[in-house]
């Protein structure tokens, strides 16, 4: 599994991914969400903190520098020259790997390569221009021409219809499936349009900091999945199958908006480390529209409920939690008739979170304790109770207090605030049912 990021900002969190050979994959997210940096540790210009990446079952930098580039060809969003290079001395460049001195020259069958990616990438009328005097779009197709000079046998593009027309958006891909399928050239690219990436690729990979969803575009282009990863409402539409996917915003419809006034989340579930898997499962299933938040980057609980929550407060891995975020959480309790609290650990980076929940039950925020007997789906007649009344620890939060009793202060003070305990995901449910009715 992969962990990177820069300074004390963790960007990847515990990405774990395998393509296979003759695979086309799309990499989808917003900006940020770490599409561009997995692909400069896929290409070994970044190093991971945790983890692996292996070509061929051998670890990347096994190969050395010249075996890499022999297999696998980068096209990145933008290339910078400092010199007058011409387009065919760009495209030649793609043959350096396989030049074996420094000062070695070009072969009758490099020259023909290079013609060769020149045609393909369709720039061969372009040769004896000036790369560096090139439209945006020109040079994209130039660095494509580039990489097919390698003869890779994976190809990895960023962005690589980022500054093309529609028609030469379509020629690009294009070629590239045609290389994927006649060649069997491996491709993996990161790509902003959603439509596109349906059409083109496959196999879809929709990121957050970590990997939301891999599988086929009827899979990943779910209009509620997108909506919370990218933070905007839009319409899905399917024809013929799968073949075609139309992702559009939406239109006045009232069909077409996934969320309306009666679906608004009222409840808002604090969980974590999976102790909401069944609680967020139960309320998707029986539809009741739920926030979670706030949750880790690469919890289970995180990746859960960007698929079934309305809402998801975000947090990153391994820092305090940001105080933007808190204002979303407040904000959220502001509006919610029920808040469940999971039987989740409680450390340092939690404290912040129950003061939170009890600044609400104190507002007069209905507040439930799941228990662990809860997460499990019954109850424990054999649990520990140690305090006067037994809840804490029948609630199963009083051992996994790692704050030296603070967070079990806290637990005292939302039980004399009136939070209740429930015992069963169904209890949820019912007190759920029971504070949407009383508020309709």
């Amino acid at each position: 599994m992969l962990t990177f990021g820069y300074g004390v900002q963790v960007l990847l969190y515990e990405v774990s991914l395998q393509i296979h050979t003759g695979e086309m994959v799309g990499l989808l997210g917003p900006n940020g969400s770490g599409k561009t940096t997995l692909l400069r540790l896929l290409s070994g210009v970044l190093n991971p903190q945790q983890g692996q990446v292996t070509l061929d079952g051998r670890d990347l930098h096994s190969w050395g520098r010249v075996g890499v580039a022999r297999r696998m060809a980068v096209v990145p969003q933008e290339l910078h020259i400092p010199y007058a290079f011409t387009v065919e001395h760009m495209v030649g460049l793609g043959r350096t790997p396989f030049i074996k001195t420094f000062f070695g020259a070009h072969t009758r069958e490099d020259a023909a390569i290079v013609q060769e990616a020149m045609e393909l990438a369709g720039v061969t009328a372009l040769a004896a221009r000036v790369f560096n005097e090139l439209s945006g779009g020109e040079r994209q197709r130039v660095m494509i021409a580039m990489a097919l000079a390698q003869q890779p046998a994976m190809l990895l593009l960023d962005e690589p219809t980022a500054h093309l027309d529609v028609k030469h958006q379509i020629e690009t891909l294009e070629l590239v499936q045609q290389l994927n399928r006649e060649r069997g050239v491996s491709v993996i690219a990161a790509i902003h349009d959603l439509n596109l990436a349906a059409r083109y690729f496959p196999r879809l990979i929709l990121f957050q900091r970590g990997i939301v969803a891999d599988a086929a575009p009827t899979a990943v282009l779910e209009p509620g999945l997108l909506s919370r990863v990218y933070g905007v409402n839009v319409h899905v539409g399917i024809l013929r199958g799968s073949e075609h996917i139309s992702v559009s915003p939406p239109g006045t419809d009232s069909n077409v908006s996934e969320t309306s006034a009666t679906s608004y989340p009222r409840v808002h579930v604090m969980a974590g480390g999976g102790s909401g898997e069944l609680l967020m499962r139960a309320l998707a299933d029986a539809h009741i529209p739920f926030i979670a938040g706030a949750l880790n980057v690469g919890d289970s609980d995180h990746t859960l409920a960007l698929r079934l929550a309305t809402t998801v407060i975000t947090e990153q891995p391994y820092a305090p939690i940001a105080t933007s975020t808190l204002a979303e959480v407040q904000a959220s309790l502001a509006q919610v008739d029920l808040l469940v609290i999971c039987p989740i650990p409680i450390g340092p980076g939690n404290l912040p979170l129950l003061q939170q929940a009890l600044d609400a039950a104190q507002r007069g925020v209905f507040v439930v304790l799941l228990t662990s007997s809860g997460v499990r789906g019954a109850c424990d007649p054999t649990e520990a109770q140690a305090t006067d009344d037994g809840l804490l620890e029948r609630s199963g939060m009083a051992a996994r207090d790692y704050t030296g009793g603070v967070g079990i202060a806290l637990l005292q003070q939302l039980l004399q605030a009136g939070a209740l305990l429930a015992n069963s995901i169904g209890e949820v449910l019912d007190v759920a049912r029971q504070r949407i009715n009383a508020t309709v």
